[in-house]
């Protein structure tokens, strides 16, 4: 009896330790997209990620944003495309399509603790120009993030990009060349595998030369403290919500919103 019972213990600790490791298996660490930081993280080999993200501002100003990610085949090359909606601020509040976006990402760089990204794009003029949903105009767009782990719960995100539009055009339809340069720096705390509290910098500075030759110059900064977390489903499913707080600083200053991120990730097949 003493023996059978002795067995029967042992199998069931074998099915526990199985059962477990199993389910450690299956949680996947945060290294997602982050609300207005880039993380430097390509899609892994066979899997897609679905983004979306709404951005509300004081005045009723709101951007939705639907990206999706793709490996080509591999996590070296990433291929992606940004479709924003939005609803312009000021007395007109027009809504509507704005400029899309085709992206090209290549891993320069995926250590143990390092990653590095630099991405190229194309801005599409699908938004009306007319109507101040767009540059009425082809852009150019290039950004340069690295994600660097400090510690096992805490991570970095460093961001250095620029879009420059030849021939871009107002709301009356006069031309000019633009030059914007983003930034912007972050801070994910990793609570535990699938929770992270954040805290995001980021800002632009653009510089838009007209026809005349004068130059108009606009900038703005924000801090974004905000957390996400992680369903890990099975099958390879990861769902992260996120909420955030995006708050203007200097010229920015009497501007404030929230931020609202869903992201689905799973393997293709």
């Amino acid at each position: 009896m003493f023996t059978h019972v002795k067995a029967l213990n042992v199998v069931t600790m074998l099915v526990v330790f199985q059962v477990e490791s199993a389910y450690t298996a299956e949680i996947k660490k945060i290294q997602d997209n982050s609300f207005l930081v880039e993380e430097a993280y390509n899609q892994e080999s066979g899997v897609v990620q679905h983004i979306q993200s709404f951005q509300y501002m004081k005045g009723g100003s709101w951007l939705y944003t639907f990206t999706q990610e793709w490996p080509v085949p591999g996590q070296t090359h990433q291929l992606s495309y940004s479709i924003p909606v939005q609803r312009t601020d000021g007395e007109s509040h027009n809504a509507g399509l704005s400029d899309i976006l085709i992206n090209y990402r290549y891993q320069a760089a995926l250590k143990e603790r390092v990653a590095f990204s630099p991405r190229l794009s194309i801005l599409l003029p699908t938004g009306d120009y007319k109507k101040g949903l767009g540059t009425g105009a082809v852009g150019y767009q290039t950004n340069l993030p690295l994600s660097v782990e400090i510690g096992d719960s805490l991570v970095t995100h460093l961001n250095l990009g620029w879009t420059f539009t030849p021939d871009s055009k107002n709301e009356v339809g006069a031309k000019a060349n633009t030059l914007v340069t983003n930034y912007g720096a972050s801070l994910i705390y990793l609570a535990s595998e699938t929770f992270n509290l954040m805290l995001e910098m980021a800002g632009n500075s653009g510089q838009t030369v007209n026809g005349n030759r004068t130059t108009k110059t606009e900038s703005s900064v924000f801090v974004n403290p905000g957390a996400r977390f992680a369903v890990n489903c099975k099958g390879g499913l990861q769902i992260v919500p996120g909420i955030s707080f995006p708050i203007g600083l200097g010229s920015s200053h009497d501007e404030f919103g929230a931020f609202f991120y869903l992201s689905f990730e799973h393997p293709m097949f």
